[in-house]
């Protein structure tokens, strides 16, 4: 693990994070689709835990890509500074979130001890950001008046999304990048 940053690998994170920052913001539009969906339904709390995969690409991606402590962090924090400024719906909670994002995918780093940018980094971001983000939802969005039947639902979707954007599509973009040779 390299502990040095090039210009390079500067400009590569702030591109990647700018990319995943429109992604979030045009994220907005369909999570909006979504939730609308699925609210004759009564499942319009799904449609966060549905997307919250395409939400968080940013942060292990980066993890995967430069392989060092606090990449996750700025990717996902850079990303969501761009959704906001794109005028993203949330406004500065955005910010705010990107942080939570961010600080929950590093852990899944963290608990690897940086040495697992495999299947098993995959499966222990995955987990961090499921449980993390979950917790922060439980108080930010009063996940406490759902039915246990409900949450448990959006738990398991929560994970599969994380799991499928976060951790399966990032990786296989990280190991393209790789064989491409764009990153050293």
């Amino acid at each position: 693990m390299k502990n040095t940053w090039s210009l390079r690998n500067i400009i590569l994170l702030t591109l990647i994070s700018i990319i995943c920052g429109i992604i979030f913001f045009a994220t907005g539009f369909l999570y909006n689709a979504v939730s609308l969906a699925l609210t004759p339904y009564g499942l319009a709390p799904l449609a966060n835990d549905l997307l919250l995969g395409l939400w968080i690409m940013a942060a292990p991606l980066a993890g995967f890509i430069f392989k060092r402590p606090g990449a996750p962090f700025l990717a996902e924090m850079i990303g969501s500074i761009v959704e906001m400024f794109l005028g993203g719906q949330w406004g500065v909670e955005t910010i705010v979130t990107g942080i939570e994002q961010g600080i929950a995918t590093e852990l899944g780093f963290v608990a690897t001890k940086y040495k697992h940018f495999d299947w098993l980094g995959v499966i222990a971001t995955t987990i961090s950001t499921t449980v993390i983000t979950f917790i922060y939802d439980w108080f930010k969005n009063g996940y406490n008046a759902y039915a246990i039947h409900l949450l448990i639902i959006m738990f398991i979707v929560r994970f599969i999304s994380i799991f499928i954007f976060g951790g399966v599509l990032s990786k296989l973009i990280a190991n393209m990048l790789e064989k491409s040779h764009v990153i050293k």
